[in-house]
């Protein structure tokens, strides 16, 4: 199944290549999928650590047609689920630190980001699993259950309070609060869950709006395309024209409402561009998939990102190329080796920066147990 793989792909990829990033993918992902993250990790882990081994089972499956990536996906998505836990509101959780990446005393926190990319992929799942006769008859049970869970996640996040409506559109928020880690009940900060919270950065944002655009596909529920598109406008309302209108630039994290200010008047998080250039990669991920939806974006606006990525941050050398800042500023030392990334997403609408994937991509590196098999899948059409 890998050659036919591989001889699908060769659109975008001689036959060698593809034959044998096939092969070293499939040795990388099945090698660390060994370290069984998805029976452990809960929060925001489950985005960063588990999602990548769905997403690759997945687009795995897609790919190669291999049912085995099927049979992992399951069980991978069967061991999170058991994991979760009864919170006080009554819904599911998976709770640790506060919810948004760091730690807390107080109270044990789920997060939005992890439960949103993790069920991303298994809405996906679900949607290809019920369009196929074949694997209907199977996993059509798992189809159900893995959609119904994403729905209810869905009720969970707005019922606590955590999407907000400002001016330029609407985002979410990480809440103050959680599972008290002395009585069970909800901390301290329940009471004020309408008013508190932490507006997600940029990134976070986008991964939260792509798990929409997923659900509004299998669902046709409007409110999941409305939320996106809420998101969207006010993503692209944050973006700044440079050199003319020709590139674009935009903040990592910028104040939406009262809950981003401290009591001195001053933002609760430091303001402009990230010097780790891997945020904005993330972020180009939910404009494209916008795009291919329909939503806010325009081919305008992905001719420019184009243009930013390929005209103004790459270094014009295919092989071993490198990438600047998107504000063109010295690289920070923390990350010296990626203040500006291959915008991946960009490579199914440039040719210039196909060659670039092509030439470079690792597809046994970490990066690549999502974007291997992906590749492949898109080149498939």
């Amino acid at each position: 199944m890998l050659a036919a793989a591989a001889a699908a792909g060769t659109a975008w990829i001689d036959p060698v290549t593809a034959k044998d990033w096939l092969a070293r993918w499939e040795r990388r992902i099945q090698d660390d999928a060994r370290d069984r993250a998805c029976d452990k990790e809960m929060g925001e882990e489950l985005g960063w650590l588990v999602s990548p081994f769905l997403n690759g089972f997945y687009y795995g499956h897609l790919a190669t047609g291999d049912s085995k990536w099927i049979e992992l996906f399951v069980d991978w998505s069967d061991s999170c689920i058991r994991r979760a836990v009864r919170e006080p509101d009554g819904f599911l959780g998976w709770p640790k630190g506060d919810g948004g990446g760091g730690d807390s005393k107080e109270y044990a926190a789920d997060s939005l980001l992890g439960e949103a990319m993790m069920l991303r992929a298994m809405v996906l799942m679900a949607v290809h699993i019920k369009k196929t006769p074949a694997l209907a008859a199977k996993w059509g049970g798992k189809s159900a259950e893995y959609l119904k869970l994403a729905e209810d996640v869905f009720q969970k996040w707005d019922a606590r309070g955590c999407w907000r409506e400002v001016k330029e559109g609407g985002l979410w928020v990480v809440p103050a609060f959680g599972v008290d880690a002395k009585t069970g009940g909800w901390s301290a900060g329940y009471a004020q869950r309408q008013t508190t919270g932490f507006s997600n950065p940029d990134n976070k944002q986008n991964h939260i709006a792509r798990w929409l655009l997923a659900l509004h596909d299998a669902t046709g529920k409007p409110v999941y395309r409305a939320r996106a598109e809420s998101w969207f406008r006010l993503m692209k309302s944050r973006q700044r024209t440079r050199e003319g209108g020709k590139f674009l630039v935009w903040n990592y994290w910028d104040p939406a409402g009262p809950w981003d200010y401290k009591p001195d008047g001053s933002p609760r998080h430091w303001v402009g561009v990230h010097p780790n250039g891997g945020y904005y990669g993330i972020d180009v991920e939910g404009i494209v998939d916008a795009f291919e939806h329909g939503l806010v974006f325009t081919k305008d606006d992905i001719a420019r990102l184009v243009a930013t990525n390929r005209d103004f941050m790459w270094n014009q050398q295919v092989e071993g190329a490198k990438f600047q800042r998107i504000d063109g500023e010295s690289a920070d030392a923390r990350w010296k080796d990626s203040p500006g990334v291959l915008w991946t997403a960009l490579v199914p609408h440039d040719a210039t920066l196909r060659r670039i994937f092509v030439a470079n991509h690792n597809p046994a590196g970490w990066g690549g147990i999502g974007a291997t098999p992906w590749f492949f899948a898109r080149a498939k059409g």
